[in-house]
């Protein structure tokens, strides 16, 4: 079977005038770069499932860590999740239209289009950092044991989480002395937890309606809840109060999994923060009609690019955190 070689006049092969797949340069390293870019995204998912997969039996259930909606109180399982992921890949939709716009010249078009895009990934990026303040802050407490597990505590006859505020009796103690309203502003160490264990353990035995579950996920897919003589047992190996998330402890359950979710989610973050700055660029660019001086709008193809990758790869992420 013949075959074609573009050559150059001294026969330099390596000369110019090769384009693999009809590809451009520029689009061509904008492939490179991604493909580098997924083998990252997969080795750290592939750590995530493994991590998962060994402390399967004591994860945190997804659907019992987010479950909170801006402005809105109540249990809402994965909601606001699911309309951050669907805000995102709309931003995937109108890149295409901005794209197809583009290769058929339409500059006001691929404006508008590019705007809509821009404000999506905003979006995407503020409802982030909200969903990280809310982890981190927390909204119901526990307690740690010296072996570093975390005891939860539910309500016996709903069997829905119980905040530490909705039992713990305030023993007042010397950590009054350090309230901002009695004009000490700085203390050295770590901040104090709004209660301690001995609080919350005066309060757990003051209230017969309150139960203490462990990390262990049963045979039904819940966490383990013990008996109230258990509960009361578990709290002679209690060392500290723990509220929110952070790299060092998790209200939540193992701090794997916080550890995991901050960095992926936060990476995956400052790749959508990229892709908007980028966008803006080329917003911008488009508005001043370089571009359309240029006879092509391939740039804006190539950032489209990027902007789907970042899409594709949040569905991944979505699906090993929030549903798997």
């Amino acid at each position: 079977m013949d075959s074609t070689v573009t050559t150059t006049a001294d026969g330099n092969v390596w000369g110019g005038g090769n384009r693999p797949l009809g590809a451009s340069y520029g689009k061509l390293m904008m492939w490179f770069f991604l493909v580098s870019d997924a083998l990252t995204f997969s080795g750290f998912l592939a750590a995530y499932g493994f991590s998962r997969f060994k402390f399967e039996d004591t994860w945190p259930i997804a659907d019992e860590v987010f479950t909170h909606v801006p402005f809105v109180h109540g249990v809402y399982p994965m909601i606001y999740v699911a309309i951050m992921t669907f805000i995102l890949i709309m931003s995937s939709v109108t890149m295409v239209l901005a794209v197809d716009a583009g290769h058929r010249m339409k500059k006001d078009a691929v404006i508008w289009y590019m705007f809509l895009t821009v404000i999506g990934g905003i979006i995407f990026l503020g409802s982030q950092a909200w969903e990280w303040a809310t982890f981190i802050k927390g909204d119901f407490g526990a307690v740690e044991t010296k072996g570093g597990r975390i005891l939860q505590f539910v309500k016996a006859d709903t069997g829905e989480r119980a905040a530490l505020a909705d039992f713990a009796i305030t023993i007042p103690d010397e950590r009054v002395a350090h309230e901002r309203k009695n004009g000490v502003w700085y203390y050295e160490g770590e901040e104090l937890p709004s209660f301690t264990v001995n609080e919350v353990y005066e309060g757990f035995k003051a209230n017969p309606n309150i139960l203490m579950r462990t990390e262990v996920i049963n045979e039904e897919g819940h966490k383990t809840v013990l008996s109230r003589e258990e509960g009361l047992a578990k709290f002679e190996n209690a060392v500290r109060v723990v509220e929110g998330a952070n790299l060092v402890r998790n209200e939540y359950g193992s701090r794997l999994f916080a550890d995991f979710f901050f960095f992926i989610t936060g990476f995956h973050g400052f790749h959508v923060f990229s892709g908007v700055v980028l966008n803006l660029i080329i917003f911008f660019n488009v508005i001043l009609g370089t571009y359309e001086r240029r006879g092509h709008y391939e740039m804006v193809e190539k950032v489209g690019l990027y902007w789907h990758f970042v899409d594709l790869v949040w569905v991944f992420v979505f699906t090993f955190f929030y549903l798997v």
